[in-house]
């Protein structure tokens, strides 16, 4: 069999996700004609049924639902390779790193301070993301390096160097009677009526069940805490971003964080590997 063509992919995944080939057509900028044809053409190739043809419209098949996760991996492959060989053109482009908006701010200035203050050293551009946006950045491309926690990121994939271990703290109303304590453990936080916890995202990007609010962005979390709607659990480090409205208490029995640097394993750059070890040198206190 002959190997796929983006462009068949392309087509493919339109009409799976429209679900209908007059409106995949007119996403795609072509004829329906010409687009129910390559379908055809690309199933006979493959010797299944990719699409579920009826009056009632268009719909999956299970080889047509393995085809659409492949499709969309092999596309934003091709797109990041894209964009990671015209960056690579320009020797005069800054790295990109990625991280959480306020998580490991001191790392990541002592980071960039190194990095300032070392000659010939690509420059660095900070690439802010909310939660769990790291590892997409990485893997399409748009970033070259970036800052993530175990076990909360997704690191499937990279390559990583351990920077440090750090333990975790609750960011609570300044108001609320729990804030006035030294420290608390997750039993003390876990079921609190008036304030439930906030629901961080999955690796898989679903949600636990709770009747706190789901994170979504940092400045949503930290508004609702500061208005006495949820408190949550985060690395200490994270506590940069907290609001005057906004009291930190550690937890004394949360499991611990382990902040990495982490970068793509098809990545060669002398740039990469010159930041990573400055990092891993600034991780285990020695000077960069």
């Amino acid at each position: 069999m002959e190997d796929f063509e983006t462009r068949e992919l392309r087509y493919f995944v339109a009409v799976a996700e429209e679900l209908h080939f007059g409106r995949a057509a007119v996403r795609l900028g072509i004829a329906q004609p010409p687009l129910s044809r390559a379908i055809r053409q690309l199933e006979r190739r493959l010797g299944v049924e990719l699409l579920d043809r009826d009056r009632r419209g268009v719909g999956l098949t299970d080889p047509g639902r393995v085809l659409l996760r492949e499709a969309r991996s092999a596309l934003d492959a091709v797109a990041a390779a894209a964009r990671r060989t015209r960056r690579a053109g320009d020797p005069t482009r800054p790295l990109v790193l990625a991280t959480k908006a306020g998580a490991s701010h001191e790392l990541l200035q002592r980071l960039l301070d190194a990095v300032a203050s070392k000659s010939g050293a690509a420059p660095i551009e900070v690439l802010l993301c909310e939660v769990g946006e790291q590892a997409g950045l990485l893997r399409d491309g748009h970033a070259d390096v970036a800052l993530m926690h175990q076990p909360f990121d997704d690191l499937a994939g990279f390559d990583t160097e351990d920077l440090c271990v750090e333990g975790q703290v609750a960011i609570l109303p300044a108001e609320h009677p729990l804030a006035s304590h030294d420290q608390l453990t997750l039993a003390d936080v876990r079921d609190v009526p008036d304030l439930p916890i906030a629901r961080w995202p999955r690796l898989d990007g679903s949600y636990p069940d709770g009747p706190g609010p789901e994170v979504h962005t940092q400045s949503q979390l930290a508004q609702l805490v500061a208005l006495g709607k949820t408190l949550l659990v985060i690395p200490a480090s994270s506590r940069a971003w907290q609001w005057p409205e906004h009291v930190a208490v550690p937890i004394v029995d949360a499991p611990n964080v382990t902040t990495v640097i982490a970068w793509p394993p098809s990545s060669h750059s002398p740039a990469v590997a010159s930041l990573v070890r400055s990092a891993v040198r600034l991780g285990s206190g020695e000077n960069p």
